[in-house]
């Protein structure tokens, strides 16, 4: 029984909100390959900001339907957990361009300036999203 409610947790979390990191992911890879973050560099800040945006929606949906398994959820904790997990896979992404510098030459770090305004417009990008996305739509 446990194991087809938490199937379904992912199933419904995945089908709900999945689209839009996956959205972003496809940009950055399309961007990545056409090199337009070194005909662009500017380009990095927008990438960020909506990776920001999108993992904490992606976080926001699981939190919310994880509730079906463990129960309540008060708001502000949703919140800050969405947000705190979106700030942990900023770190990871972070720690992916740095490895991915190291071992393939790759240059996507420019420096710590860039990874920490990497940080910064990520982590404003979550703020936004968790400030403004209140409450769920009900589903039709």
């Amino acid at each position: 029984m446990r194991n087809k409610q938490v199937a379904a947790w992912i199933t419904s979390t995945l089908r709900e909100s999945a689209w839009a990191p996956l959205g972003v992911f496809l940009f950055y890879l399309i961007a990545r390959s056409l090199q337009l973050f070194s005909v662009f560099p500017s380009l990095d800040i927008p990438t960020h900001f909506l990776g920001g945006v999108v993992i904490t929606y992606f976080y926001r949906v699981a939190i919310q339907n994880a509730q079906k398994l463990v129960g309540t959820i008060p708001f502000p904790i949703q919140v800050i957990f969405a947000f705190t997990c979106a700030g942990t896979t900023m770190i990871f992404w972070e720690f992916y361009e740095y490895i991915s510098d190291f071992l393939f030459d790759t240059k996507m770090v420019r420096g710590v300036t860039d990874t920490t305004v990497d940080f910064f417009v990520g982590l404003f990008g979550a703020l936004v999203l968790s400030i403004v996305y209140r409450h769920r739509l009900p589903s039709p």
